[in-house]
């Protein structure tokens, strides 16, 4: 815990959390893209759970400034940022913050589900595994950022993801 409490004090970016978690979903890791002089600026985190269709999924949340490309690395895409065009058609689910629904557009990939959308004026990714798990976002998603003052979460962890790379938070 003391680890995401780092990662939350040095963001410049939302750290987004599911809450309530899905049913049977556990916290199973996070990271953060920047550097000491220019803090924090992409943070993901990693859940893992049941897939709604059956079987074990993974889900990523990312969010990060333009230009970072942590999601676009962490969902195995080229580019910084999800392209050109992809918000030109109807959303394809949302996300509910703050009270608020912010739209997602899906991103075509290979053997996983990557929504895309913008949330005051940074990239939100959701990458889940299997593709199947997209179905998680049939309703909108309710996210916290972490960063919120005053928020008494007991958060649940479960074991390590395999699909953040191996960084190493600096203590702070």
């Amino acid at each position: 815990m003391d680890g995401l409490q780092a990662l939350v004090r040095h963001a410049k970016v939302p750290v987004w959390l599911p809450w309530p978690l899905p049913t049977g979903w556990l916290v199973s890791g996070f990271t953060g893209a920047g550097d000491e002089r220019t803090g924090t600026r992409g943070s993901a985190l990693a859940l893992s759970g049941p897939n709604p269709l059956g079987g074990p999924a993974e889900m990523l949340i990312i969010a990060e400034e333009p230009g970072v490309g942590l999601g676009a690395g962490l969902a195995g895409l080229p580019g910084p940022d999800p392209g050109d065009g992809f918000p030109a058609r109807q959303p394809h689910a949302s996300v509910k913050v703050a009270n608020h629904e912010a739209p997602l557009w899906l991103v075509e990939s290979d053997g996983q589900a990557v929504f895309v959308g913008e949330v005051a004026a940074h990239w939100l990714w959701l990458v889940l595994w299997p593709d199947t798990a997209g179905t998680l976002l049939v309703e909108p998603l309710p996210l916290r950022d972490l960063r919120a003052p005053e928020q008494e979460l007991d958060v649940p962890f479960g074991a390590l993801s395999p699909r953040l790379p191996a960084l190493r938070w600096p203590a702070c």
